[in-house]
């Protein structure tokens, strides 16, 4: 690609730096991919690289396949491990917790999901965060500590903070720098490799948001209640975590001419949207005709029974009406279906 102009570096920064424009441009595939899944560390990250940005277009104007330390200088076999960075420690175990979460909201209907998927999630995450720049660590023995780690704390609501503690405490152990590669990879093939690897993160998740959304807000519930529940003893942290959460809304609030809510408010906060999707589950129980405590296997019988009653075919001296009744009796059992998806396992 030749060398990288810092000028063009800040520019990409500046429009696509969220979702890493100028990772992708200084071939630093890793930091690209964190930044793309995180939105440039949740915004934090991109506001803080302006600073860092001439030092990582020095890094990659030195010769691609030389694996190289952070002054510049070649790194030779058998070299000593890099410094450890408590920057890119907190990072592990933040990121390790972010993957956990999206995989406890986009996958957990799978069979052993805390004794495999749970942490392979958690261990992936990590390892993204100890491969950025020139450093990385050993995926196998990060994902072994994920393994052993998380059936100690099954089913905790804050089972993904210890395992990925663990998971970076292991990655910091085994980090290392970077071989240095043959050649330069082409652009094309790091571009689709790296499509695949947000695919993979992303379908999941949006799957689970748009189809399953009470599901997903009622996780989000409980794991902010045990948050902070944990920070009991930490009142002045407790409501300022309180607060960023709520900061969004307050915001849509003032903008519409809403009311905010107060500190301890933020259950309500998700109860409001809970609720809009819980009279939608009601609506489509009262066209079924069956109550709320029936399990699928009714709905599903009455959901059969009501479409063979109302076919237009079988009313053909009430087309109109029965087609009416019959579209509104499908989309009724498509939402009932959508709701207890999770329940119901894959």
């Amino acid at each position: 690609m030749g060398k990288r102009k810092l000028w063009v570096t800040y520019w990409l920064w500046a429009v696509g730096g969220p979702v890493g424009l100028h990772h992708v441009y200084l071939g630093r595939d890793s930091h690209a991919l964190l930044w793309m899944l995180t939105f440039g560390g949740f915004g934090l990250g991109w506001l803080r690289e302006f600073y860092r940005l001439p030092a990582y277009v020095e890094s990659a104007n030195h010769n691609p396949t030389t694996a190289r330390a952070a002054n510049g200088r070649p790194v030779r076999a058998g070299a000593a491990p890099p410094p450890i960075s408590l920057a890119r420690f907190a990072g592990q175990v933040c990121i390790g917790i972010y993957f956990g979460m999206a995989a406890l909201i986009g996958l957990s209907s799978i069979s052993a999901f805390y004794l495999l998927v749970l942490p392979l999630a958690i261990g992936t995450g990590v390892h993204l965060v100890s491969s950025v720049g020139e450093q990385t660590s050993d995926l196998r023995k990060t994902l072994t500590a994920c393994l052993v780690t998380s059936p100690v704390f099954y089913g905790h609501a804050l089972g993904t903070v210890p395992v990925s503690i663990a998971a970076s405490v292991t990655a910091a152990q085994n980090r290392r720098y970077k071989p240095g590669m043959e050649r330069e990879e082409p652009l094309g093939a790091r571009l689709y490799r790296l499509g695949l690897a947000w695919l993979a993160f992303s379908a999941p998740l949006g799957y689970s948001v748009f189809y399953n959304t009470t599901a997903t807000l009622s996780y989000a519930a409980d794991s902010v209640a045990a948050l902070l529940d944990w920070l009991w003893f930490f009142p002045s942290l407790r409501s300022l975590l309180e607060s960023c959460l709520l900061l969004p809304y307050r915001a849509f609030s003032l903008l519409t001419g809403g009311g905010g809510e107060g500190p301890g408010q933020w259950e309500r906060v998700l109860d409001r949207f809970i609720s809009a999707h819980s009279q939608r589950r009601l609506a489509a129980l009262q066209v079924l005709a069956v109550s709320s405590e029936a399990p699928f296997e009714e709905i599903t019988q009455r959901y059969r029974e009501l479409v063979k009653t109302w076919h237009p075919d079988h009313n053909p001296h009430r087309a109109g009406e029965a087609s009416s009744r019959f579209l509104e009796i499908q989309e009724a059992y498509e939402t009932l279906l959508r709701l207890h998806r999770p329940q119901r396992g894959p």
